[in-house]
């Protein structure tokens, strides 16, 4: 068996394995789950699937042999009895019984378990943002391509919410106008002398009960450390940062709304201004993407102070989207003297997004039907990468649109 540092390599040269088959499904059938990943997001995606109609989970792999225990209680019924928990992901995905997998591992690690779930013929619910780096998402694309038939959801729930139907539905009616910017803000506080991100160490977190080998997969290596195992959003070798983890649910949403590719350039600052706690990814930063569709995107964020929240208004000459908790359009009264604000009234049924990836499952629909399709987290992806890499270098980066990378 390959070792997983050179798994990824393995797969760029071609040897990542011959394609699998799920099992066929009908439409009535129980769909069995297994889950890669089981820490706190990890969880809540359990949680979510086995909440929808005729799911079961079976299955999950982790790293650290405490959240195997943990996932373990969570299984009812006949998952109960049938429940295995791995050590090595590989293994679970060998079971031709699973029908799903859903990934929530540290992104460092996405494009592993993606290529190799494709590989096994599963489908994937991958969690955002979806690719690491450009060299990752290339990766995870030709899997995507080699195993057409799986359904493939990334994990940008407010693509299947009601609010991206109001504001598809204000874009569509001409009542913006053009659009030349979105201004996006996302700030968090918390108590004085709890850092954001930071998790709690526990006395079996030792090499003994931490597949630590298995956890740092393509990155550096590094004596084992339990800091990084469990504060891993704070290092740069297994994380975006903020970007990655909710610059790119906002990203996806209006990139889904209004069809926006890679941007052209990225341009992020920042730094670690707040938590001196030896954490590498910044606390407080701005972001500007532009977009070959000649619109700017700006983006805000800090963890020092909660206000305004999470929020964009998108700036058309017609028109202003405004979104946070509710979303509405405001309009230009110098071009609509006679325009009406209006409410967003979609609703949002709850586990929406996790609904609309089981319910694709079954339809035996295309797997590029998803609300979030792996075609929107490629171009997500790669602009939060982008982002880095500019604050990284201390520079403008461009996308090379023709070599598909970042100059």
């Amino acid at each position: 068996m390959q070792t997983r540092r050179h798994f990824i390599g393995n797969v760029a040269t071609g040897l990542a394995g011959s394609l699998a088959t799920s099992r066929a499904l009908g439409a009535n059938n129980r769909l069995r789950i297994g889950v890669i990943g089981m820490g706190e997001r990890g969880v809540q995606l359990a949680r979510e699937a086995i909440s929808c109609p005729n799911t079961e989970f079976v299955a999950a792999a982790d790293v650290y042999s405490r959240r195997l225990d943990e996932a373990k209680s969570m299984a009812t019924g006949s998952s109960e009895a049938g429940f295995t928990g791995y050590t090595d992901y590989r293994a679970l995905l060998e079971d031709k019984s699973i029908d799903a997998v859903l990934i929530a591992t540290p992104q460092h690690l996405h494009a592993e378990c993606f290529v190799a779930a494709m590989d096994a013929g599963k489908h994937v619910y991958q969690e955002k943002a979806m690719a690491f780096t450009v060299d990752h998402a290339k990766l995870m694309r030709a899997a995507r391509e080699r195993s057409p038939r799986s359904v493939v959801q990334v994990g940008h729930q407010a693509c299947s919410s009601g609010q991206i139907a109001d504001a598809i539905n204000y874009l569509s009616g001409g009542g913006v106008g053009q659009v030349t910017a979105i201004h996006a803000r996302m700030y968090r506080n918390t108590p004085a002398g709890k850092p954001q991100w930071t998790r709690p160490l526990y006395p079996d977190m030792t090499p003994e009960n931490v597949a630590w080998e298995s956890f740092l997969g393509q990155a550096p290596a590094r004596d084992f450390d339990p800091d990084r195992l469990v504060n891993w959003r704070l290092f740069w070798d297994y994380s975006g940062g903020n970007v990655h983890e909710n610059m790119s649910h906002q990203l996806a949403l209006w990139g889904k709304a209004m069809s926006l590719s890679i941007p052209a350039a990225a341009t992020m600052t920042g730094g670690v201004y707040l938590w001196k706690d030896g954490r590498e990814v910044p606390d407080t930063m701005t972001v500007s993407l532009e977009f070959p569709e000649e619109i700017l995107f700006s983006w805000n964020s800090g963890f020092g102070n909660n206000y305004p929240g999470v929020t964009e208004d998108v700036l058309g000459t017609h028109g202003t989207i405004a979104r946070g908790q509710q979303i509405r359009y405001v309009p230009q009264r110098v071009n609509r003297p006679a325009g009406a604000e209006l409410m967003g009234q979609t609703p949002t049924v709850p586990r929406a997004h996790m609904q609309d990836f089981l319910s694709t499952i079954r339809n035996g629909n295309d797997g590029n039907a998803t609300a979030c399709p792996f075609e929107l987290g490629y171009r997500v992806s790669v602009a939060c990468h982008m982002a880095v890499e500019s604050y990284l270098q201390q520079r403008t980066v461009r996308w090379d649109a023709v070599n598909e990378e970042i100059v």
